[in-house]
């Protein structure tokens, strides 16, 4: 076994949200991108399987050609370890436009300031900024 990678599966949007993860989130890139072409199962120019890494952590991603009834879960998400109360500050404001709140940015007993959102996509993320 060489690694394990978190995998998201899309109905849609992947390379939207890879997108949108990568900007917000500094030492952050796509690193690769295989799209469907003419005549295969998926949309044409959607994303067949791609690479992105947040902070140096690689996740895979997909549109799946199926419709599913099915979406992401808040019992897988992803988790950051903020260095400042400006990073935790504008990664929740802007990770929750248009998702929704788990649990409030605040100051937890485990946590100096923390906070659980659901992102527009439907991905989950723990946002953290721990007592030093």
């Amino acid at each position: 076994m060489s690694k394990v990678t978190p995998f998201l599966m899309f109905q849609g949007n992947a390379e939207e949200a890879m997108n949108y993860y990568t900007s917000l989130i500094n030492g952050s890139e796509i690193k690769s991108i295989s799209r469907y072409g003419a005549n295969e199962p998926g949309k044409e120019g959607s994303v067949l399987q791609a690479t992105f890494s947040l902070k140096g952590q690689e996740i895979m991603c997909i549109d799946s050609v199926v419709k599913h009834e099915f979406s992401f879960t808040p019992a897988f998400s992803l988790f950051i370890t903020c260095d400042t109360e400006e990073e935790i500050n504008l990664l929740y404001e802007k990770l929750s436009e248009g998702g929704g709140i788990l649990m409030p940015l605040d100051n937890y007993a485990f946590s100096k300031k923390f906070g659980w959102i659901v992102d527009q996509f439907g991905v989950s993320w723990q946002l953290t900024l721990p007592h030093n």
